[in-house]
């Protein structure tokens, strides 16, 4: 099955991409790589959470701002290639807002890495990182970009 059949399976569709809240692009083609702007965890147009993880945000709602961040980034790179099922995830990254003794940064980051893998099977196989920060723009408690290859 292809992404798109993937995702409908966990009763998700491919959004369109997120406007931009600065001066950036969401995504940018270079030869067969795509890569993403970081993209927040929005839908229609609002943040599904706003603070820091181990504060205002549980790590269970983070988890999910992870996943919705994943797919808006999954939107991003298909914007950019002309089959979203000819794509190979390579590099996640992962930013969560978080208290200084939250430590949690990978439980949340699977949120994005357990639906890319979902969505795109051994394709979505990827590189990680999970890197808490001290605050995220428009108080997102969540972050992620991503790296694609475009087979």
């Amino acid at each position: 099955m292809g992404v798109a059949e993937n995702l409908a399976e966990l009763g998700l569709q491919i959004p369109e991409v997120p406007a931009p809240v600065a001066a950036y692009v969401p995504a940018v083609r270079s030869g067969s790589y795509v890569y993403t702007s970081g993209q927040l965890p929005l839908a229609d147009g609002r943040l599904l959470a706003t603070g820091k993880v181990g504060g205002e945000v549980t790590p269970e709602a983070a988890y999910e701002c992870a996943r919705r961040s994943a797919l808006n980034a999954i939107a991003a790179v298909a914007s950019q290639v002309g089959d979203i099922d000819s794509v190979r995830i390579v590099k996640v990254v992962v930013f969560v807002a978080s208290t200084p003794d939250f430590t949690g940064q990978p439980t949340v980051a699977n949120g994005a890495s357990e639906l890319l893998g979902a969505a795109f099977g051994d394709r979505g196989v990827h590189a990680r990182s999970a890197v808490g920060v001290p605050v995220l723009p428009l108080d997102a408690p969540v972050e992620v970009e991503l790296i694609a290859e475009a087979l």
